[in-house]
């Protein structure tokens, strides 16, 4: 799993996303939808239309680097919020991606 410095902040995409999107094209996303600046340091997550795979792109310093999982025989369970996406926490993001359900713990202003 990904090791965080406290002051990275997580935004989770809530609409399913075009997987294919390497790079640039998650970038593009991170600018364009989730209105945030993709060289900022912080974890930009997006899933696919099924559910069962998700990326997470983020800036090392030195360059764009993706997490990307596939789950076996279960789903991401990403909230449903008004808006475009919504905050996270580092325990918050395992769960996610782990297909954990967390259920009516989302606030509704999309953050947790």
């Amino acid at each position: 799993m990904l090791m965080l410095p406290n002051d990275v902040k997580i935004f989770v995409s809530v609409q399913p996303v075009d997987l294919r999107k390497s790079f640039d094209g998650l970038a593009a996303l991170t600018r364009e939808v989730l209105k945030q600046d993709p060289v900022s340091g912080h974890l930009f997550v997006f899933r696919n239309r099924e559910g069962h795979r998700a990326k997470v792109l983020f800036w090392d310093r030195t360059g764009f680097v993706l997490y990307y999982k596939r789950l076996e025989g279960a789903r991401f369970r990403f909230p449903q919020v008004k808006g475009d996406c919504l905050s996270v926490d580092a325990t918050q993001l395992r769960m996610l991606l782990d297909g954990i359900e967390l259920g009516g713990a989302w606030g509704r202003t999309g953050t947790l």
